[in-house]
């Protein structure tokens, strides 16, 4: 690995892969690509930034440019806002997606990385899948919806271009501490204060309310990075699941340090669809399936292959995501402020672009 360009790098995911590549050592050229690069401060200080809106007429001529000479590209770029908008949203990642992999055909990279979700697979709440299982997208969900056109979309890529390596990355919720105030925006503003998480932390609040039934697996944002290294060594082809361990229910209370108390989903997810459409919670109903009826992923491909393991579990991510989301921490990255986030008030639709 020479020259590695990261679309959506100032992201969650991109910042826990530039990490990674700096503690792989010395000798990568990283490249980051995204809207509003962030300033000369760690850990971006050792990317090469290039401002691109991938869903722009002439992203695809910018993008072959900045990708000559590039041994891969890792593609995690992500529009999340407006919500409320799902065709927008599909049009703008569809759009930003084919331009990436158009010009790394042209620019002739050897390797192309995409980065979906585990919300590209079908809803099955019950079940452990492998890279196999049905990608069809959680329905009603905007985002697992794109997820999956997306993946199509390499797919055929992969099957017109067999000389180049595709592989696609599908990760569990991602966690991090500097994500925490993009996490509050996204999915908790304006109804729940932050407040609350830091009651949470402090284990003042001994009973908490949860879904049920849930089952949920967490990972670390740079443990995700790390897998996209070990797949760039490798130059990998194929789907990659990446997840720490399972929590249920009560395992995941008492990682907050309280008490579950089970709530039936579908009461959970009436009452979010209420102040989704009041627009007192930013949570679409949507996010709520992803998160409820998302399958729990197989691990063993990238565990045997890859020889990668995760070095947090779902519980130490639960309790740093509940300090950071109590502190509304954010790393210096104008893709993970809260602001990035946030709607434009009611009548005057959102238009701005956030990253994976």
């Amino acid at each position: 690995m020479v020259k590695i360009v990261i679309t959506g790098a100032s992201g969650n995911v991109g910042t826990g892969l530039v990490r990674a590549l700096a503690a792989d050592g010395p000798g990568h050229e990283v490249v980051g690509v995204c809207r509003r690069p962030p300033g000369t401060v760690a850990p971006y200080d050792s990317v090469t930034w290039q401002s691109c809106d991938l869903a722009s007429d002439d992203a695809p001529d910018v993008l072959e440019e900045v990708m000559r000479g590039a041994d891969a590209v890792v593609h995690l770029a992500w529009m999340f806002q407006p919500v409320r908008d799902g065709t927008r949203l599909q049009r703008t990642n569809f759009k930003g997606t084919a331009a990436v992999l158009r010009a790394a055909r042209r620019a002739g990279v050897p390797h192309v990385v995409h980065g979906s979700s585990i919300a590209a697979y079908a809803p099955a709440p019950t079940s452990t899948v492998r890279e196999d299982a049905a990608t069809t997208g959680i329905t009603g969900s905007e985002y697992g919806e794109g997820k999956s056109e997306a993946e199509s979309e390499v797919a055929r890529f992969a099957a017109e271009n067999p000389d180049i390596a595709v592989a696609v990355v599908r990760p569990t919720l991602v966690i991090q501490a500097g994500a925490s105030a993009s996490f509050l925006a996204l999915f908790l503003d304006p109804l729940v204060p932050q407040q609350l998480f830091g009651l949470l932390r402090r284990g003042r609040i001994p009973v908490l309310l949860l879904p049920s039934p849930l089952r949920v697996q967490l990972v670390y944002a740079d443990d995700v990075g790390d897998a996209i290294v070990r797949i760039l060594r490798a130059r990998a082809r194929g789907p990659f699941n990446i997840a720490a361990d399972t929590l249920e229910l009560n395992d995941l209370a008492s990682a907050a340090g309280a008490r579950g108390l089970p709530v039936p989903a579908p009461l959970v997810k009436a009452a979010v669809s209420v102040l989704w459409r009041l627009r007192v919670l930013h949570m679409s109903p949507g996010w709520f399936d992803v998160g409820t009826r998302s399958p729990l992923i197989d691990t063993t491909r990238a565990r045997e292959e890859l020889g990668w393991a995760p070095r947090k579990s779902s519980a130490d991510c639960a309790r740093e995501q509940i300090g950071g989301i109590a502190d509304a921490a954010a790393l210096p990255s104008p893709a993970l402020r809260r602001d990035r986030f946030k709607t434009e008030p009611r009548g005057s639709p959102p238009v701005r672009l956030a990253r994976l």
